[in-house]
């Protein structure tokens, strides 16, 4: 008779999702992933694939359990430029709670990693920054309704592009007084540039 399993997939993901998100793809070895998830190999292998495939998982993973959170600060009524403030301020919380320097963002890190080299992970980091982009859209079109189409696109983009930014400087510094002055300049230009 087989041993139940002393871990789900989830767990195993999760687990898995911490060391990709802290070391990154190439730097995290099976037997590194065998230590921080507590599964055998052929655990591993079993529930999900290989290393490949465990990360694409953690990649989801990370977007519904660390990326879903921030953002409903911009899609919970009516916030606008409110709501971006917040959307900055949670993963600024985050980054404190997780110790700066930090990981930064996994996303944002396999974009520089992994993409350039992987369809799947390259479609994965574009499909995410087309969510992000979205999201700041439906903000911004809140905070400044008459603002052209265009102009919203242009800004949505921006932002996307700054908050990777922001996360990639999170690993480099231990100050999260830095990360917001960081936003509260950009929040300022961008108060600046829709009441223009």
């Amino acid at each position: 008779m087989p041993r139940p399993k002393s871990h789900t997939k989830d767990s195993l993901v999760e687990a898995a999702m911490h060391r990709f998100w802290r070391y990154g793809y190439s730097a995290t070895s099976m037997g590194d992933l065998v230590k921080a998830t507590g599964v055998s190999r052929h655990g591993i292998y079993s529930d999900v694939g290989g290393k490949r495939d465990l990360f694409l998982e953690g990649f989801t993973a990370y977007r519904e359990t660390v990326v879903r959170p921030a953002l409903q600060a911009m899609t919970n009524g009516d916030c606008g430029l409110a709501g971006i403030r917040a959307y900055f301020e949670t993963q600024i919380d985050l980054a404190e709670s997780v110790g700066l320097p930090g990981p930064g963002c996994l996303v944002a890190n396999a974009m520089t990693e992994t993409a350039p080299h992987d369809e799947r992970v390259a479609a994965k980091v574009a499909e995410h920054n087309q969510c992000l982009a979205t999201t700041f859209e439906k903000a911004l079109n809140l905070a400044a309704p008459n603002l052209p189409k265009k102009d919203i696109a242009a800004l949505g983009a921006f932002l996307t592009l700054s908050a990777q930014g922001l996360w990639s400087i999170s690993r480099t510094t231990d100050q999260a007084s830095a990360l917001r002055n960081y936003v509260g300049t950009l929040l300022d230009l961008l108060q600046q540039r829709i009441t223009q």
